[in-house]
């Protein structure tokens, strides 16, 4: 029913139902968790269907034709929905939507969805509740209206704004530029000169997608890496991972085994033209790609230092080489964007970081939080999934026990940032919410815990 008082009348209180952004994997789990738990949730997709990322059919999708999961099947599903046994150890991008519309069939979670409207902005209310304004465009109809809710979970997702470098004399490439998450198809390169910038998963990927349809392709990077085979000793190299993660093996002793295993597989990679790494193993995101020092051996991929500026048909390189492409590729990255949050909520600094204890519970507003906030070693869907169960026992421990969950409250609001992995990752905003998925989880627990409801 709307508010009364005189200054919000067209605000309608949902009394102790709870907001969520988001229909894509942490979203679904996150309104059926808190379904579990007892809670009315209406979600908001701007789309209007689910899957988020990984529907490739919507604007903000960074998936194109050939993208498959870089973490295996086991360690990228569900806990409480496994992905069927007949799939690929690493799934083609269609599996995990399709698994994804399946999830949300299984728990029923499409009626709580409101497809077809943005959330315009989010605004704290008395008492610790948010007013959320939506526009709806779809199903909901046009026009605006204000929601007031108990609490809000944020999980629209951090790999949609594309993060694109302000190179020098851009304007006058006469070539095509374009952010890898316009790319969809190796058509685009097919006969053609193309430079790939960058050296995280999705650079590697299309570099090789070049190596196959481009008549050049040099692969521009920053710094070495790290690179990681997708099968060690018959098995998903992740899942090897995990296992020593298991059992506790120390970091110093997993990095001696990536080298050696470096070493037996592929050997020095300055050899081949690439940059040595400036950092040791386990200090950056994985890079998890099986053929990009196969087409470099074979001279279809060129390594190249980091772009310096363009010059009309030329783009010059940091080592003053000089190449003539006729498409630029940049695989630089995307930044989270909260834009219907003032960024003091989420404690963010003049960069756009937020700072949230373990990468989901704002500090000042303990009815605030953000699912998926994370870069992780394994798959991302179980680490959502349980950070959403300890979002909906916070939120019931709220209602049941609030002195209680005060006291917890105060306690881990003043816990400083965490990586949760390692002593030291690579600097920049990439590695921004980095964790180690065991060390992580084990935190996780550690909080759930102490949100267990009283016997």
């Amino acid at each position: 029913m709307p508010v009364s008082d005189d200054d919000t009348p067209h605000v309608h209180d949902r009394g102790d139902a709870v907001c969520v952004i988001g229909a894509g994997a942490s979203g679904l789990t996150a309104v059926k968790n808190l379904r579990e738990h007892g809670f009315d949730v209406d979600c908001y997709e701007r789309e209007t269907s689910v899957g988020g990322a990984w529907n490739w059919r919507h604007d903000r999708s960074p998936v194109y034709a050939s993208t498959h999961l870089i973490s295996s099947k086991p360690l990228t599903q569900f806990p409480d929905f496994p992905m069927p046994d007949g799939w690929p150890d690493y799934p083609h991008h269609a599996q995990v939507l399709s698994y994804l519309e399946r999830y949300a069939e299984h728990f029923d979670l499409r009626p709580h969805v409101w497809f077809g409207t943005e959330v315009l902005r989010v605004e704290p209310a008395d008492g610790g509740r948010w007013d959320v304004t939506t526009h709806g465009t779809g199903t909901a109809g046009g026009g605006e209206r204000t929601q007031r809710y108990a609490a809000v979970v944020v999980a629209n997702g951090h790999n949609w704004a594309p993060k694109m470098p302000a190179y020098p004399g851009v304007e006058s490439f006469r070539g095509r530029l374009i952010h890898a998450s316009a790319y969809k198809d190796p058509a685009l390169l097919r006969g053609k000169k193309v430079l790939v910038v960058g050296g995280g998963n999705t650079g590697c990927d299309i570099a090789v997608e070049a190596a196959q349809q481009a008549a050049a392709c040099w692969h521009s990077t920053r710094r070495g890496y790290w690179y990681a085979p997708k099968y060690l000793m018959g098995r998903p190299a992740d899942q090897v991972n995990d296992e020593l993660l298991r059992w506790r093996a120390p970091l110093r002793l997993r990095q001696w085994l990536y080298r050696r295993v470096q070493r037996l597989t592929i050997g020095d990679v300055a050899r081949f033209g690439l940059p040595a790494p400036d950092h040791r193993p386990y200090e950056s995101h994985p890079i998890v790609n099986s053929l990009l020092v196969h087409y470099v051996g074979h001279g279809r991929i060129v390594p190249v230092p980091d772009v310096a500026r363009f010059d009309g048909p030329h783009v010059e390189l940091s080592d003053g080489r000089r190449i003539e492409p006729d498409v630029v590729v940049a695989a630089t990255g995307y930044l989270p964007r909260f834009e219907f949050l003032a960024p003091e909520l989420l404690d963010a600094d003049d960069t756009g970081r937020p700072d949230l204890h373990l990468h989901a519970f704002a500090r000042r507003h303990p009815t605030l939080a953000v699912v998926g906030l994370l870069q992780a070693d394994a798959g991302i869907f179980p680490l959502a999934h349980w950070q959403s169960v300890a979002v909906a026992r916070w939120l019931r421990l709220r209602a049941t026990a609030p002195d209680r969950a005060a006291a917890v409250q105060d306690r881990e609001s003043h816990r400083p940032l965490r990586r949760w992995s390692r002593t030291t990752v690579v600097d920049t905003s990439r590695h921004w919410f980095e964790v180690s998925h065991t060390d992580y989880l084990r935190s996780l627990q550690t909080l759930l815990d102490e949100l267990e409801p009283a016997a």
